[in-house]
């Protein structure tokens, strides 16, 4: 059998470049370096049978990035390799977790793997024999590579690797038997051409601005990314040719080996100062490191970089806030989810290295963000954030915690603020996780004693917190974030952090938990809550009797592992009247509905149900089904291990806005041989639908049952052969996904491609197929 675009699980899928985002990237576009590319890819493809290096060097932003993943993501180069490998390397080298890494993606072996195992050895021994195409991004020492080099079998089968680094001499030195590519700038016209997609945005350049716009283009000097970050500059200016000129102007003094640092400078004082903090703040990640978004914005409300002036809408703006620095090309987006959300983002190491600069005033002093964005970046009244190092933490332990007796801060706690009180310093722990020393060496909560005015924290790096991280707690009352891992947890404990919006509490084995105390928490925004199951206690029914005192307004996310469905629940859902995310694990069959009003959540557009003991009943039990009525105005569905009955399908189908419907469930629990018949029902804005529904052997729909989707996956092991052959009339259908199922299904599916190639001419259907 053959199939096209088929990719192997575990190479095409796992190991594409994540970490850095090109520059050049203009909605999958790359201008320039079409001829770069071909010379490359002959290399890759011809030549010596022998291992081969093929080193890009250059200056930071010229695309060194963007052109190894035009390369690596090229079809003939995909089909062309067994194995590909895409490892971000950075300056920070970690020789065990690169092996690793390389390694899981090599093998699809997602375990975790002891630091005691012969990890070089494991490696090669599974490439040997293997066609294998390794890119590593961004080296900047030769050690790395005489570390890394020794790993890859050097045999026949014509396996390369690609290198991406900034320094000539490393490239040189790498070099087999391909001389190091050296990196061009851009043409005059190629500059103009990138300027004007990223401007435009596929629209055609005024005729009034043309000469302008060469004029911008043309003092970009041919550096890519001094193109894009001048066109997020001009981008929010009005489109008049003497605005644009300014900015030309403006450059036009730059030197060559400057301009980089100049054209950061630029884009970051044409922004405005709330977006200043936002920026500034992402330099405290990692380099290469993936930023979860929603963490990411959860951190800058706790910050206070976003203005409440309406909290029902400060989630909003915070968003927007990300959207406007990666319309200005100063933050990238590295993972989308399925239905086209930014789950990830990142920054250019030059980006980064600047917002450094900005914050470093010592070696462990930083600038940082004001109280609030109504107040300049450098505003008197700036807190002053100390980032915590490992040396720091050393030093901390030497002098007992005594602040005034560590050298690097001792001249700033002797500053008088009026002559009256020294300055009071707030520390902002690293952003990814708490994780500056070793458990085993030092304890973190006598440390925490001396962070009274932080707001950020998280403990995530330990199985648990010990006992005593309750009473640390207690002096942290200007916490508005919280992540943290225990064994055991009381609401009452943190009860008196009253201006709490993030709480994250996580565990590796479940406890019993009320939630008493969480009336006290108004301004709590998300929670999140794993490995916990939720009771309920006398007291409890004494709260739910009050009116509104126990109402959390605020409320916007919340995740709970386990809870029955049963009489409490209804009064204890209509305290989160404002809800828009909800998630929850199902313990055993529901006794009365989970929304007996399902119009009382008319904010709630994400929920997420898992019936955890559905073995047990759902399929014999009267009425249960009964009892799943949704909020009408839900936009996104996750049903996990629930029989999929008429009346939950005809519930479902009565979401008049719901976008993204994923229906999962293991045949262990079912019986085989499972029909899904929608021939008479109607999805009529669903867009995205995943189905991972192990015994599904049969899937009945007609033209009418999902008029509006756009991207269909299918996944799991399952037992469907066939899609319906129907889903060729719809108009709306962009990509069909498959993965780990019968080869018959993938069949279908191309088949489908083809008959809406040769009835409407247009190769508009993507189908993928992963085994």
């Amino acid at each position: 059998m053959e199939i096209v675009e088929t990719c192997e699980k575990g190479t095409l899928s796992s190991a594409k470049p994540s970490s850095k985002r090109s520059f050049l990237s203009t909605d999958d576009e790359v201008v320039g370096f079409e001829k770069d590319a071909e010379s490359i890819m002959k290399k890759l493809t011809g030549g010596a049978k022998e291992l081969d290096v093929i080193s890009i060097y250059g200056m930071p932003g010229l695309g060194k990035t963007t052109l190894a993943r035009k390369v690596y993501n090229n079809p003939s180069i995909v089909n062309h390799f067994d194995v590909k490998v895409w490892i971000p390397v950075s300056q920070t080298y970690n020789r065990m977790k690169l092996l690793i890494e390389i390694f899981k993606q090599a093998t699809s072996d997602k375990r975790e793997i002891k630091e005691d195992i012969d990890i070089a050895d494991k490696l090669q021994k599974s490439l040997k024999g293997k066609r294998y195409l390794i890119v590593l991004d961004d080296i900047w020492e030769v050690e790395v590579w005489e570390d890394l080099g020794l790993c890859f079998p050097n045999g026949e089968d014509g396996s390369r690797v690609i290198v991406t680094t900034r320094i000539e001499e490393v490239a040189k030195h790498l070099q087999y038997r391909s001389d190091p590519y050296s990196l061009r700038f851009l043409t005059l016209e190629e500059s103009w051409e990138l300027l004007q997609k990223k401007v435009f945005q596929g629209e055609s350049c005024p005729p009034n601005l043309w000469v302008a716009g060469l004029q911008v283009a043309e003092h970009c000097k041919g550096l890519p990314l001094v193109v894009v970050l001048i066109a997020g500059i001009i981008v929010k200016m009005e489109r008049e040719a003497s605005l644009w000129l300014e900015v030309a102007n403006g450059l036009s003094s730059y030197v060559l080996g400057e301009q980089t640092m100049k054209v950061m400078q630029t884009s970051y004082d044409h922004l405005e100062d709330h977006l200043k903090s936002c920026l500034l703040y992402m330099a405290f990640f990692p380099e290469d490191h993936e930023i979860l978004v929603s963490d990411l914005l959860k951190f800058w409300m706790a910050e206070e970089f976003v203005e409440d002036i309406d909290t029902e809408n400060i989630e909003k703006t915070s968003s927007i806030f990300l959207d406007d620095l990666l319309k200005r090309s100063l933050v990238m987006v590295s993972k989308r989810s399925f239905n086209g959300d930014i789950d990830y983002c990142t920054v250019h190491d030059v980006v980064r290295e600047f917002c450094l600069a900005k914050l470093i005033e010592e070696k462990y002093m930083q600038l940082t963000v004001p109280y609030s964005p109504n107040q300049h970046v450098y505003s008197k009244e700036s807190r002053l954030c100390i980032y915590i190092h490992d040396d720091l933490v050393e030093q901390l332990d030497r002098c007992e915690y005594r602040l005034d007796k560590i050298p690097m801060l001792e001249s700033k706690l002797e500053t008088k603020c009026s002559g009256e009180c020294p300055k009071p310093l707030e520390f902002i722990a690293h952003p990814v996780q708490f994780n500056t020393w070793s458990y085993y060496r030092s304890d973190p909560l006598p440390l925490l004693v001396k962070l009274r005015l932080v707001r950020v924290l998280r403990l995530m790096d330990a199985d648990y917190l010990p006992s005593s991280w309750t009473t640390a707690v207690q002096s942290l009352t200007h916490l508005r974030y919280l992540e943290i891992s225990v064994g055991q947890f009381d609401f009452k404990w943190i009860s008196h952090l009253l201006d709490l919006q993030t709480l994250v509490v996580r565990s590796a084995i479940s406890n019993p938990m009320t939630l008493l105390a969480i009336w006290k928490m108004t301004k709590l925004r998300h929670v999140n809550i794993t490995k916990f199951s939720l009771v309920w206690e006398a007291d409890d029914r004494v709260v739910f009797g009050q009116s509104s005192t126990t109402m959390l307004e605020n409320l916007k996310t919340f995740g709970m592992c386990c809870t029955y469905v049963d009489d409490m629940n209804p009064r204890f859902w209509w305290r989160f009247p404002n809800l828009e995310q909800l998630r929850l694990k199902i313990e055993d069959v529901p006794s009365c509905p989970l929304f007996p009003i399902p119009e009382v959540h008319t904010h709630l557009q994400s929920l997420e149900l898992e019936v955890k003991n559905g073995r047990k009943g759902y399929n014999t039990s009267v009425g249960w089904d009964e009892y799943f009525v949704f909020p009408s105005n839900l936009r996104r569905l996750s049903i996990r291990n629930m029989s999929l009955t008429e009346k939950i399908v005809a519930n479902i189908a009565r979401l008049r806005m719901l976008e993204s419907l994923t229906l999962i469930r293991g045949s262990r629990f079912w019986n085989l041989n499972y029909c899904w018949d929608v021939r008479d029902v109607v999805f009529p804005a669903l867009k995205y639908l995943t189905l991972q529904i192990k015994d599904l052997t049969e899937w009945k729909a007609s033209e009418e049952s999902f008029p509006m989707l756009e991207k269909l996956v299918i996944k799991g092991y399952c037992y469907l052969e066939e899609i319906p052959p129907c889903f060729v009339d719809v108009p709306t259908l962009q990509l069909i996904e498959v993965e780990d199922c019968m080869d018959s299904l993938g069949v279908s599916a191309m088949n489908i491609k083809k008959e809406i190639e040769e009835t409407t001419g247009c190769d508009s259907l993507q189908v993928r197929i992963l085994e």
